[in-house]
Parts: C-alpha cells; sequence; structure tokens
C-alpha cells in the first residue's frame, strides 16, 4: 500500500453482493490472475474490461454482501484494483479485504460526490480523497491494519513478524 495513489473510479450502487463480485460459477477457478478475468461480470459482462491497475472501486452501502467467499476480494485485487471506497462494508468482506492487502475505505460524503470515471486521489497519511479541487476527510485505518496492508495482507504480514 502506498501513502498516496490516484485512480480512475469504477463507481457501483448499494448492496454489492460477493456474487455479482465474484459470480459462483467461477468458483472452481483457484488461479488469482484467471479470477481476475471474472471481476465484477455479475454486473455485466463488460465490467472486466473496465478495471485498469490502480483502478478504485466505489460502492454505495453494505458492499460485499453475501457469502464470505474469499474470491470476491482475490479477483479485484489481482484484477488491479488499489482500494476500495464506500459508505459500509459488509463486517465480514471488510475483513477479507484487509487480510487480502486491499485498502478499505468508508467514507460516505466522497461515495456521494465520486461520478463513474473520476480522477480519485487517496493519501493515507492525510486521511483524504480527493476528486479535482474537493476533497473528502476519512477516518484513519488502525496503525495494525496499517501494517497489514503495507506488507500486502495478513499472509505476508504474519511471516514478516514470525521471521520467515
Amino acid at each position: 500500500m502506498s501513502e498516496k495513489f490516484c485512480g480512475i473510479a469504477i463507481k457501483l450502487g448499494d448492496n454489492i453482493n460477493t456474487d455479482v463480485i465474484f459470480p459462483g460459477a467461477y468458483l472452481n477457478i483457484s488461479d488469482p490472475l484467471e479470477m481476475a478475468k471474472h471481476a465484477l461480470e455479475g454486473i455485466s459482462d463488460d465490467f472486466p474490461s473496465r478495471i485498469q491497475e490502480g483502478s478504485i472501486v466505489v460502492g454505495g452501502v453494505n458492499f460485499g454482501c453475501g457469502s464470505s467467499r474469499e474470491g470476491a476480494v482475490t479477483s479485484l485485487k489481482y484484477a488491479g484494483v488499489a482500494a476500495i471506497i464506500v459508505k459500509s462494508f459488509s463486517r465480514i468482506y471488510y475483513r477479507n479485504v484487509i487480510n487480502q492487502g486491499l485498502p478499505p475505505l468508508e467514507c460516505p460524503e466522497a461515495v456521494d460526490y465520486i461520478e463513474d470515471g473520476n480522477n480519485v486521489c487517496i493519501d493515507f497519511s492525510e486521511g483524504k480523497i480527493s476528486i479535482g479541487s474537493k476533497s473528502f476527510g476519512f477516518v484513519p485505518l488502525p496503525l495494525f491494519v496499517q501494517e497489514i496492508l503495507k506488507e500486502g495482507g495478513l499472509l505476508n504480514y504474519t511471516k514478516r513478524k514470525v521471521g520467515l
């Protein structure tokens, strides 16, 4: 996780569930790069092609509801999504996002302002999301979560902590 980065917003709505993020038809796929080809395919067939390296997914309330499938995070991460900004996450999805090293931000005001295709910049050190000249503050992630994200996920973080 970089301290600052910018990316193009892919704006979604409320209650985006894990079946939409990574459809059940692909649950037999275990290769993360193959999973990435189907990210957000549950919305429409063209969504996977809209994601580019550094994209920022923007959603409404209850993002990631549904099953606890980790593929719904893995597919986004390996497709190139750099962060997810929402009004609220489902709790299991929120933890899966952290565990896989994808920054989760809750900022309802920014979500209301961001439009699909906007260039969105995130500054973790200042706790700020910017779209052009407009900025929104967000509650900084706890330090231990920031450490997990900097290591690229819980597995890497744990390996470093135990010296592997």
